[in-house]
């Protein structure tokens, strides 16, 4: 019995032993420059964004959906924001109000494809990203747009003593993300209709709303990345957002949500985070090229799925 309940702690805590692992391994690497204050509060900052914007997956991908839109939407929210700012000269807090509703529009915007007219996710969400990728250049005639308000800065370059805001930012949105799947009855209804759309459609759960529900916070919260990386970056470009949306995929499904709906945990996905904010620092530190970097995280990637599908399989028999 001990040994059935030593295995099972394991096996829950697999994701956080690796990132252990993975930051002793660079912490040697690197001779210590790895741990050092400066760069955990490096960290911090880098992993905000996706961090943030991963939340909004995790409730896609619970219900076996996918949202490749999320670059273009982190994009468009950088462009429009800063646009709003600097050429019509717009408050910044109606500016980011703005950025944010027009962010979850493209989330319902995704949601009706989805849900009422039948489009798969993954092309539904496919042509949104060619579209508001598109847009997002014809916005910014493919310059960047910087020179707003200073204070800007408040969402991803101020801190709070050592810690950085856009980190209280983005834990407080893992706070709301596990309230919503733990505590409410819609946290529920992701997990139903992941598990079986069918059997949740028979049980009286308005599948499609919750659909709508789902892609306009997935939305949201990649709008809220969007203004985070914006105020980090200092300057709106038009191909920013360009291939986030595979960062987090993986933070999320490397956090042990399934790819098939209806598995997952909020703290898990914070581990994924972790973990692959932790790799490209720690890549970084030790000079890997770009490119060398995109080979790790698609093996990564490749891994997690891989894991997840055998574990389904193995469930099956």
């Amino acid at each position: 019995m001990k040994n059935l309940k030593g295995n099972s702690l394991i096996k829950s805590n697999a994701i956080w032993i690796v990132f252990i692992l993975e930051v002793i391994i660079f912490a040697i690497a690197s001779g210590g420059t790895f741990v050092t204050g400066s760069n955990i509060v490096n960290i911090a900052r880098q992993v905000s964004y996706y961090g943030i914007a991963s939340i909004g997956m995790t409730f896609v991908i619970l219900i076996a959906g996918i949202d490749l839109s999320i670059g273009s939407i982190i994009t468009l929210v950088n462009v429009v924001c800063a646009f709003l700012m600097v050429n019509a000269g717009m408050n910044m807090w109606v500016a980011v109000l703005a950025a944010l509703i027009m962010a979850t529009l493209i989330g319902v915007i995704n949601g009706a494809m989805v849900a009422s007219i039948g489009i798969p996710a993954l092309i539904a969400t496919f042509a949104t990203q060619t579209i508001f990728e598109g847009v997002a250049y014809l916005i910014s005639g493919g310059r960047p747009i910087a020179g707003f308000d200073q204070n800007f800065g408040l969402f991803g370059r101020w801190s709070i003593g050592p810690i950085p805001i856009c980190a209280i930012i983005m834990i407080l949105c893992f706070v709301l993300g596990s309230f919503i799947l733990n505590k409410t009855y819609f946290g529920r209804y992701f997990y139903a209709i992941g598990g079986n759309e069918e059997a949740a459609e028979l049980s009286g759960i308005r599948v499609n709303r919750v659909k709508y529900l789902i892609y306009a916070l997935s939305g949201l919260f990649a709008g809220l990345a969007g203004i985070v990386l914006l105020s980090r970056s200092g300057s709106a470009q038009s191909t920013v957002g360009k291939g986030l949306e595979f960062d987090v995929i993986t933070c999320v499904v490397l956090g042990g949500v399934s790819v098939n709906g209806g598995v997952g945990r909020m703290s898990g996905v914070i581990a994924g985070v972790l973990i692959i904010g932790s790799l490209t620092n720690g890549m970084i530190l030790m000079d890997v090229s770009e490119y060398t970097q995109m080979v790790v995280k698609g093996i990564v990637l490749a891994i997690a799925v891989g894991i997840d599908c055998l574990s389904k399989k193995r469930q099956a028999v």
